[in-house]
């Protein structure tokens, strides 16, 4: 189907793309967060042990941060619709042939192997496209897209618990399967956007905040709307360098509390139904940090870099605050917290990668971001599981994880330096470039500018 050129970015149709972006979250990520509750069922009917069976999120986990610049490379070689739909049937078929039963190795290879794959086949190009559809509303659209993932994670553990207790752990792997076969629909309704409308989504980030520099955005406006080849180059670029280095240490501190707050929950002494609520406040603000910190970044009040530093620093505030509880209440207060300044960074890290490589390059960096940031969160709960066992107290992962984000804040701080002093001299350059050139010349190049801005508005 041809692309259409009747619905320009930040509004309209981006819409529909956005809503299809929010359920490919939580048919992906939200159904990776609850699997643990099908851990025990398929532990008990292979007789395996604990380390053995966790081997099947683990692959999942692996390669969908693997498969992400493949996702990428077909993105620009294809389109998102394409690579969507593809990764639906692939996480259908995860769970399908999962169902089966076979054996352990057939576990890695369908619900592990095929379903990782089918999550970076949907996952990435769904996050891109959105990122594609709006300019000025990115934050926003982006916030409200990765707000699926909690949003179907609240429901799909009861869910999930009701599917086993009535079909057993095959029988809810088979239902699953075909929820998620819904992915596919939700890729056919990316439609692809045309050239003129990327154009147009170049210029409207000249609206944007002063901070965003206009120098990278008139750049952009003379470069290819997309790449037709992966570009690996990116790894030459400072500013992506650094802020995959912000990546890896964010990620190496996020995996932590989820891991550690339940057995710290215990320590205290908290009774387990109270315990299970702390994860509920978590799902529910994380849901609330992500919208209210998209419409903030909607308007354009502060460049996001600077937004994303103080969550971050929020957020590690809170960590290294929350071992200091001692009772039910405290302990909720600073999860709470935690979950709350965890959605906010989530609804905008990705909007910042926009803003620092730009969208011509925006899905051949989405996919190498994903991939280098793995390595953190394979790093992260091992690094911090061992400082657990050195002290025998469970507070202090939670120590180790809020010096991690420290320390990405000073990763974010020397990036946004780099990028103002880069800003800089590309304004210094071109006033003096301009300021050699004949009075006469200056004439003709506005003259040009002025009817190529009038034959477009007569084109759109």
């Amino acid at each position: 189907m041809e692309a259409k050129t009747s619905n320009p970015p930040d509004g309209g149709y981006g819409w529909v793309v956005v809503a299809s972006a929010f359920m490919v979250m939580g048919l992906t990520v939200a159904v990776l967060k609850t699997f643990g509750l099908l851990f025990v069922e398929i532990q008990q009917h292979f007789d395996e042990h604990a380390s053995t069976t966790s081997w099947i999120t683990s692959v999942t986990i692996t390669v969908f941060h693997l498969g992400a610049p493949v996702a990428s490379s077909l993105c620009a070689r294809y389109t998102h619709r394409a690579v969507v739909i593809t990764g639906g049937f692939l996480a259908f078929s995860g769970m399908t042939l999962g169902f089966l039963g076979l054996n352990m190795v057939w576990m890695y290879a369908t619900t592990g192997f095929l379903q990782g794959l089918g999550i970076s086949f949907s996952w990435i190009p769904a996050i891109s496209i959105v990122s594609h559809y709006f300019s000025k509303k990115r934050a926003l659209a982006s916030a409200i897209a990765s707000a699926g993932e909690c949003v179907f994670a609240f429901m799909f553990g009861p869910l999930f618990q009701w599917l086993i207790s009535q079909y057993g752990w095959k029988g809810a792997l088979l239902i699953i399967g075909g929820i998620q076969l819904n992915i596919c629909v939700c890729g056919v309704l990316m439609r692809p956007l045309a050239s003129s409308c990327l154009l147009e989504a170049r210029h409207h980030e000249t609206e944007r905040s002063p901070g965003n520099g206009e120098s990278r955005i008139d750049k952009e406006d003379k470069s290819p709307t997309t790449h037709k080849t992966f570009n690996w180059m990116l790894l030459r670029q400072p500013e992506f360098v650094l802020y995959a280095v912000f990546g890896i240490l964010a990620a190496m501190s996020f995996f932590v509390p989820p891991l550690f707050l339940v057995p710290l929950s215990y320590s205290l002494g908290i009774d387990d139904s109270w315990t299970a609520s702390l994860l509920s406040i978590l799902a529910m603000v994380d849901f609330a940090g992500r919208l209210l910190c998209g419409w903030y970044a909607n308007l354009h009040v502060t460049k996001t870099v600077h937004l994303l530093t103080v969550t971050i620093t929020l957020i590690s505030t809170s960590l290294m605050l929350l071992p200091l509880a001692n009772s039910y209440l405290s302990l909720a207060i600073f999860t709470g917290l935690y979950g709350f300044f965890f959605g906010t960074t989530v609804a905008i890290h990705i909007t910042v990668l926009a803003d620092v490589v730009g969208m011509p390059d925006f899905d051949s960096a989405l996919g190498l971001f994903m991939l280098i940031r793995s390595t953190g969160g394979f790093v992260g709960p091992p690094l911090a599981g061992l400082i657990v066992d050195m002290t025998g107290d469970y507070r202090a992962g939670f120590y180790m994880a809020g010096a991690t984000l420290i320390l990405s804040a000073v990763v974010l701080v020397t990036l946004d330096q780099l990028q103002q002093r880069k800003e800089k001299g590309t304004q210094t350059n071109t006033t003096q470039e301009n300021s050699t050139l004949p009075y006469s010349t200056l004439i003709l190049l506005k003259l040009q500018t002025k009817r190529s801005c009038t034959e477009r508005n007569l084109n759109s």
